[in-house]
This record gives structure tokens, C-alpha cells and sequence, in this order.
């Protein structure tokens, strides 16, 4: 018997990383997992090598009905939703003064917007349930995770784009956690600090990925590598296993009367600017 049996789970950009490494988590422990990437082909594969219960969406999330497709997918396969991950998204880091309008905007839709419209699309399969169970006097906890990061709470230089979306979702998530609260929805965020993704690998001419036919560089310089013992209490970055151990905590049945918080996991790292 696994903790979240019976569950559906919905994790964007799940075919690789933290999506992955929650996705994989998530299965381990009983849900049934949608896996959701830009490439189709990476996400089936994804899907065929997690042991359990999946299905495959593959669709850049920013454009069109893209996000209302992919809870119909779910829907379609399991016939409802108990846990979003609203895990997608990347860095386009440059100074303010250098950025275009359109890597501000790419920034915002991905890491806002897209968590707004997935969450709306997902509306009437989280609220109406809720609402004949709180009818009939049942509680039943369904489970929102936004993920955040230290450059939205804290900033981070470059990341003027990046911050701005990063931060915009705690609000979202704050929001939405005393609207969607009187429903047993838990919404909550994860805040990651230094994890070791392709984000954070080091900036090399083959770290890239393709996003609306352009070819976007991923990374950080490997003079900034080295600093990570200097920031980080424990001494190195995150695993993405560990990562997803934060997010699996806030779909877990731990965490029903965990709400509108924002979980950081960082091994401690406190750089930056605090309120």
C-alpha cells in the first residue's frame, strides 16, 4: 500500500530533472503520474521507464489550449485530478539593462502564466468533488504544488526575468491557497536553492535547449560553480532526488494542514537580499 494510491498526479516538465525525479517519486508511492514535456518523444520514453501507472502529454504549455489539453489528458486516462506539480520551466539569464521584451515575457508566461492557466483548466475537477464531499461531511485533501526558487524570494543577479516569475507564483499560490482552501485544496510552493540540473551545470556550448526553434544556452559560468561550499551550509548542491523530496512532502497526506507556505530547499543557502 503506497501513501498516495489511487491518486492522480500532473507534473509539467517532468521528462527529465525534478519533474522527473518527483514524477518518479510520486509513483513509487502509489499515484498514477501524467508526464509532461516540450518533446514528445523524451516524455514517452520517461513514462515507459517509471514503474507504474502513466500517460504522456507533449506540448509547449505557453501556447494556445495547450494547458487545457493536457488536464483533458488526464482526465481522459483517470477520470480525475488529485495533484498538480507545476514544475516547467528554464532560464534566460541576461543584465536588466541588456534584456529584451521578449525574454521578459517568455519568463513570465512559463513560470506564471502557465501555472495560472494549468490551474484554472484543472478547476472543475478539483472544486466539484470537493463540494459533495463537503456536503456529505467528508474531508479529502487534493494537492497544488507550485515550484518556486531563492532567486524569486531572495533575487539573483541576471535573473531579473527569471526572479520576477519565480516570485509572481508565490503570490499566485498565497492567493489561491485562502480562495481554494474551504475545499480541502492544499496550495502550496517549493522554493529551490542550488539543485544539480542542466540549469545549473556548468555553461558550456553543448548545455542547450530548444525552445520555439531557438537554440537557448543553459548554465552558469564555472568560476560561479565553485562557490557552492561557500553558500550552501551543507557544502554542495541539492540532488534532484532530494529536491523532489520537498515537493513529494506538500502532495503528501503529511501535509494537509500545511497551507499557503512556500517550502525551501536549499541546504541552507541564504544568499541575498531578506525583507
Amino acid at each position: 500500500m503506497g501513501v498516495l494510491d489511487d491518486k492522480v498526479a500532473i507534473v509539467t516538465g517532468s521528462a527529465r530533472g525534478i519533474g522527473r525525479a518527483t514524477a518518479e517519486l510520486l509513483s513509487e508511492h502509489g499515484a498514477k503520474v501524467l508526464i509532461n514535456d516540450l518533446d514528445l518523444d523524451l516524455a514517452a520514453q520517461t513514462a515507459s521507464e517509471i514503474p507504474g501507472e502513466t500517460a504522456v502529454f507533449g506540448g509547449d504549455l505557453t501556447k494556445g489550449d495547450e494547458p487545457v489539453r493536457r488536464i483533458a489528458t488526464a482526465i481522459d486516462a483517470w477520470g480525475k485530478v488529485d495533484i498538480i506539480v507545476n514544475n516547467a520551466g528554464y532560464t534566460l539569464d541576461v543584465p536588466l539593462h541588456k534584456m529584451s521584451d521578449d525574454w521578459w515575457e517568455r519568463m513570465l508566461d512559463i513560470h506564471v502564466t502557465v501555472p495560472f492557466k494549468v490551474i484554472r483548466a484543472a478547476a472543475p475537477y478539483l472544486r466539484e468533488p470537493a463540494k459533495q464531499e463537503r456536503a456529505e461531511g467528508i474531508e479529502v485533501f487534493r494537492k497544488i504544488v507550485n515550484v518556486s526558487s531563492v532567486s524569486g524570494t531572495m533575487g539573483n543577479a541576471g535573473q531579473a526575468n527569471y526572479a520576477a516569475g519565480k516570485n509572481a507564483v508565490v503570490g499566485l499560490t498565497k492567493t489561491l491557497a485562502k480562495e481554494w482552501g474551504q475545499f480541502r485544496i492544499n496550495v502550496n510552493a517549493v522554493a529551490f536553492g542550488w539543485i544539480d540540473t542542466r540549469l545549473t551545470a556548468e555553461k558550456v556550448p553543448d548545455n542547450v535547449m530548444e525552445i520555439d526553434g531557438a537554440t537557448v544556452q543553459l548554465g552558469i559560468p564555472a568560476q560561479v560553480l565553485s562557490a557552492a561550499p561557500l553558500v550552501i551550509p551543507l557544502g554542495r548542491p541539492g540532488t534532484v532526488r532530494e529536491a523532489a523530496g520537498g515537493a513529494f512532502f506538500l502532495c503528501s497526506p503529511w501535509s494537509d494542514f500545511v497551507h499557503g507556505q512556500v517550502l525551501n530547499v536549499t541546504g541552507g543557502q541564504m544568499t541575498g537580499m531578506m525583507s
